[in-house]
């Protein structure tokens, strides 16, 4: 585990991702976080994964990784093996789920970016097979299907040349050359004009020139339309001999060709491919399959040692020693009956492998033929060539004629063969029927005089006995063969073994010194790491206390300043806001005070005198106040008369 968290660490640390964990944080991780470390490593293989997963709903999320795990082929090892305890552990973000799973991923990197690059265009779309009756559906997804087709091919030769060997320097390096040839060749020919404008009537000589390369090239033209000419006519010769020799074909082939012969061999060709198909194949296919079977289990079991083998063979030679007792008693209490049977069953297995051997006969025989078909055909596409293409010559011609008169005589050999095992066929087969019936009659007899001797299934068991005892004589030759192989497989890698321990003598003895330094440096080196993780730990205390403060003080930083920045904005929407009242309190008051003003202007001298006349009046009856108080203050001295007439004489 703690190997695993190493390489994903140090995996992470690295390019494109740039994540500076260490083993302590990288191990407290959240769920969520975690989560985020895997989205990203799958974006790195899958561009479109680049998503932040706390903006989407965890279905999604999970939905999203589980398509992408799967078009990857990942598959779970260990106790989350199982699919529904890995979907719940993805979805959790448990650590024995991510951890292997990042793992993986980060090994195979280039890797699956490829593969995801591939899938985005080779992983078809599914359409329902209802829908594709619609001819435009059908035809649109068939384009589809080209297309992808298409896309194969080009990557395919995009990969040939990429490792072909041709490297951009290398193409850069020829361009280079054959830019420095160019300049080369342009200096030549410049120098050459130079050279020739000295020589007088050059011009009339260039002309001549030009007129003499033109007619070498129409006489080079005409030479190759005259060789074209002769191909065409030499290609329809052919054609029409090949026609000729079908033509006497045909004719020769219907001269007996009545309906009745061309049913009778109908039929006789349907019931050697019928033969072909329906038994002899499948038993090649059988044993092809048995032997498959039979290797595929000594490769999966174990190496086998000398002792074992001996052993092997012990029990091998014990089983034939019972065979052979089990066959000398069956031969003791043979009766005349089964002498019968076993002619006639030798007689049939004699049929029956003959009847293979014809049969394998006639399948090289028609292999022969094919091969020779394609090679007509290779060679007519061959005289049917384009321009430029290598043309047949009479003497090859001469040689394909002849090798075709010899295959064609062969042919006419191996059909006339065929005609004859073809009624060797049919005669075997109408004995193989007689027989067949013989044996069916001798069977019910020995059935009843089986009941009637009261031991019925005696020759059923006999036979099965006899098909025992023949599959195992042919299983216990394919073990003799095989152990036969391993023993010499074994004597093989013995020979190898004691080879390279002779060889690696030398150098486990200049190794063993080296071990003991690799020991001492070693537990130098665990006493360096224990040192080094004890203080890494207590530094990493340290720097994660110190982190969590500075994250405290940098969260109220930004409290301050968006509560700065909100008093600023609402001081200035405020200003804003007094300036719109003022210009709108500018607008419509200014003129009302405009009409005041002159309001006032027009009523000022009025109101002036207005304002004198309330004055006066103001003091007339502040004098009357004193008036009345001096005449209150001097009632008692009887001098108010006068005062009075006094202040009237003022007025």
């Amino acid at each position: 585990m703690s190997q695993q968290l190493k390489f994903v660490v140090e995996q992470l640390n690295k390019e494109p991702f740039k994540k500076n964990f260490n083993l302590i944080m990288f191990d407290s991780l959240e769920p969520m976080q975690l989560l985020q470390n895997l989205n990203d490593v799958l974006a790195e293989i899958d561009p479109k994964q680049a998503i932040d997963i706390r903006e989407e709903q965890p279905e999604q999320t999970a939905k999203r990784m589980f398509s992408m795990l799967g078009m990857l082929k990942y598959k779970p090892l260990g106790p989350q093996a199982d699919a529904s305890s890995f979907r719940r552990g993805l979805v959790t973000g448990s650590k024995p789920v991510i951890h292997p799973l990042l793992q993986w991923l980060l090994q195979r990197l280039p890797e699956l970016r490829k593969r995801a690059y591939l899938a985005r265009y080779l992983v078809k779309l599914e359409v329902p097979a209802e829908f594709l009756q619609d001819d435009v559906i059908s035809d649109t997804f068939h384009q589809y299907e080209e297309l992808v087709e298409t896309f194969k091919t080009y990557h395919r030769e995009c990969e040939q040349l990429k490792t072909s060997g041709f490297s951009t320097a290398e193409i850069r390096k020829d361009i280079g050359v054959m830019e420095e040839e160019k300049d080369q060749l342009i200096k030549r020919v410049e120098r050459l004009r130079k050279r020739v404008d000295t020589v007088p009537n050059h011009q009339r000589m260039l002309d001549l020139a030009r007129q003499l390369r033109v007619e070498k090239e129409r006489e080079e033209a005409l030479a190759h339309q005259k060789q074209e000419q002769k191909n065409q006519l030499f290609r329809a010769e052919q054609r029409l001999q090949v026609s000729l020799q079908k033509l006497k074909d045909l004719r020769q082939a219907s001269v007996d060709a009545d309906p009745e012969s061309l049913m009778r061999r109908l039929e006789e060709e349907i019931k050697i491919n019928t033969y072909i198909v329906m038994e002899k194949l499948p038993k090649e296919l059988e044993s092809t399959r048995r032997s498959l079977h039979f290797l595929q289990k000594v490769a999966s079991e174990p190496s086998l040692g000398p002792a074992e083998l001996q052993e092997m063979e012990d029990k091998i030679k014990e089983v034939s020693a019972q065979i052979n007792q089990l066959t000398e008693k069956r031969m003791m209490r043979s009766d005349p009956m089964d002498d019968k049977l076993t002619l006639f069953r030798q007689q049939a297995s004699i049929i029956s492998r003959k009847k293979e051997a014809r049969a394998e006969e006639l399948q090289r025989a028609r292999e022969e033929l094919a091969a020779a078909e394609r090679e007509l055909t290779q060679r007519s596409s061959q005289a049917r060539g384009g321009d430029g293409e290598e043309m047949v010559r009479g003497d090859e011609l001469k040689r394909l004629v002849a090798k075709l008169r010899v295959k064609g005589s062969t042919h006419k050999k191996r059909r006339a063969e065929l005609a004859e095992l073809k009624a060797e066929n049919g005669v075997l087969e109408r004995t193989e029927e007689i027989l067949h019936q013989r044996n069916q009659d001798v069977l019910q007899q020995l059935q009843s005089m089986e009941e009637q001797k009261g031991i019925s299934g005696f020759s059923d068991t006999q036979e099965e006995l006899e098909r025992v005892s023949a599959a195992k004589s042919e299983l216990d030759d394919v073990k003799g063969r095989t152990l036969d192989d391993m023993s010499e497989m074994v004597k093989k890698l013995n020979s190898m073994i004691a080879e390279k321990k002779t060889a690696l003598a030398p150098i486990i003895k200049e190794l063993r010194p080296l071990r003991q330094e690799c020991q001492a440096l070693t537990q130098e080196y665990e006493e360096k790491k224990a040192q080094y993780d004890s203080c890494a730990a207590g530094l990493e205390s340290n720097r994660s206390k110190l982190e969590q403060e500075v994250k405290a003080l940098r969260e109220e930083t930004a409290q301050e300043e968006n509560r700065y920045h909100e008093l600023n904005c609402m001081k200035q929407a405020r200003s804003v806001r007094t300036r719109q009242r003022l210009l709108i309190n500018h607008t419509i008051i200014l003129p009302k005070l405009r009409e005041k003003q002159k309001a006032v202007r027009e009523s000022h001298g009025a109101n002036m005198k207005q304002v004198k006349m309330w004055r006066d009046l103001e003091q007339l009856l502040d004098c009357k106040k004193q008036c009345f108080q001096r005449a209150q203050i001097q009632a008692s001295t009887g001098q108010v008369v006068e005062e009075g007439a006094e202040d009237w004489l003022v007025l």
